[in-house]
């Protein structure tokens, strides 16, 4: 048997029992892995639905542009269905995706516009609003617009329900989905909640969205929103396709929460899920009191994690954020090692010669230059050779005449790989600001010196 085109192997995934991460949880919890999509993410399943549904209205027509402002997932779903029938897309993302996202959408064809994330869906340089603008203007464009689109929830009503009831033999007691466009959950809820009105439906959302507050108060708080790094769930805006009165509650997730139990996924459970999956699962694991050893629980894990390689499965990015524990040795633990160590400086107006001394004084073999104050280059003895060997007399002049750049500043989490990274034969140190606001130095004895003491 085959398929006639990759759109045909969408949907019919697989059911999995999570055994590691859950094993001190009541009942048994099962994730469905969306992953086996041929877009490797749910999306798939309501990104074709949409395009059937726009050409059966008339709405898309043959040679058409899709236009849709999107996170990755429903971009490349729309890329996939593009090709096969024969439209061009057009993306508006936020800045916040992971390059992997954008990359793989551009991989399809597709051209991408990214937008500033920190800024209200109404500002123009929105990716919502951009994604309007260009379908205003462009001939024959149709706006698949996720958000309010009942093709989506439909998708999952008329398919990931139905797999969910039968895969399960009826047995589902819960629900758990990360919430963004809101059509996965509402859709699959929605079938789930006709075969059995009990059935509880948990949406999980993340700390700087709006749905919480919104589904316990019926407010929509501005003062709730700010910039969060999970992807793909909460909004600072209310999706059409979210239906309230299908959701028990919502459990908001923290961006370290989310992060780290997406890693756990795949080194326990060897699982290589996304991000939203590691946000609902952190969810469920916050409420695993209220199950009982008779409930079976589906968890939604809708990504595959090859699209945030450079974020949650990046140690060197999860310490920038703080979210990893100190399991290799960082700048600040160098420095803790180190032990405190006045930095010398020289000034812009020094001259050669007494930057020279100071730095012979002190046996050190370069130094930093500053003016009134801030870092602005470095000196060090190969510079000052050079520049005797080229003209005598500069031993006189100021030395700002014969800086060269300065040394990187890294973050107190930066790795000592990533330090090791900077440090060559023109970079021979590297600049850390502590937490009090004074500048260190790390050298590459340092760096030697807490290998060794390690």
């Amino acid at each position: 048997m085959w398929y006639a085109n990759i759109l045909e192997t969408i949907g019919n995934t697989p059911l999995v029992k999570l055994n590691s991460i859950t094993k001190q949880v009541k009942g048994t919890i099962l994730a469905k892995i969306e992953t086996s999509n041929p877009g490797n993410s749910i999306k798939d399943r309501m990104a074709v639905k949409m395009i059937t549904d726009a050409e059966d209205a008339g709405l898309l027509l043959p040679g058409g542009t899709i236009i849709e402002g999107t996170s990755g997932n429903t971009g490349m779903g729309l890329a996939i269905a593009a090709v096969i029938k024969g439209y061009k897309c057009i993306f508006t993302t936020t800045d916040k995706q992971s390059k992997e996202k954008i990359d793989a959408l551009r991989a399809f064809g597709a051209e991408v516009i990214v937008c500033p994330t920190n800024v209200d869906p109404t500002d123009p340089r929105s990716y919502y609003s951009v994604s309007s603008r260009l379908q205003r203007e462009i001939p024959n464009a149709w706006k698949a617009n996720q958000y309010d689109n009942p093709s989506n929830a439909l998708a999952h009503y008329e398919q990931t329900g139905p797999e969910i009831w039968a895969q399960t033999e009826g047995k589902i007691t819960h629900l758990v989905v990360g919430v963004g466009t809101g059509g996965t959950i509402s859709g699959t809820a929605r079938y789930l909640r006709e075969q059995n009105p009990a059935i509880k439906v948990w949406g999980i959302d993340t700390y700087g969205s709006v749905f919480k507050k919104y589904k316990e108060t019926g407010e929509f708080d501005k003062n709730e929103i700010y910039p969060y790094i999970t992807e793909g769930i909460g909004e600072d805006f209310l999706p059409q396709n979210v239906d309230f009165s299908l959701i028990d509650l919502f459990e908001k997730v923290s961006d370290k929460d989310a992060a780290l139990m997406t890693r756990e996924i795949a080194r326990k459970e060897g699982i290589f899920a996304g991000n939203s999956a590691g946000a609902a699962l952190a969810g469920l694991m916050q409420l695993k009191d209220s199950l009982t050893a008779d409930d079976v629980v589906v968890v939604i894990f809708h990504d595959h994690g090859s699209r945030y390689m450079g974020k949650m499965y990046n140690e060197d990015w999860l310490r920038e954020r703080g979210f990893l524990a100190d399991e290799k040795l960082t700048a600040a633990s160098i420095l803790k090692k180190r032990g405190d160590q006045a930095i010398v400086m020289a000034d812009v107006e020094q001259s050669v010669l007494e930057t020279f001394n100071t730095m012979k004084s002190l046996n050190i073999s370069q130094i930093p230059v500053t003016q009134q104050g801030m870092v602005i280059g470095k000196v060090t003895e190969s510079d000052i050779l050079h520049a005797l060997l080229e003209n005598p007399t500069v031993k006189s002049a100021a030395v700002q005449t014969i800086i060269s750049s300065p040394f990187p500043f890294v973050d107190l989490n930066t790795s000592i790989d990533k330090i090791s990274s900077l440090i060559n034969k023109d970079t021979q140190a590297v600049l850390v600001e502590d937490s009090y606001g004074k500048i260190n130095i790390i050298t590459q004895y340092d760096i030697i010196n807490a290998i060794s003491e390690s």
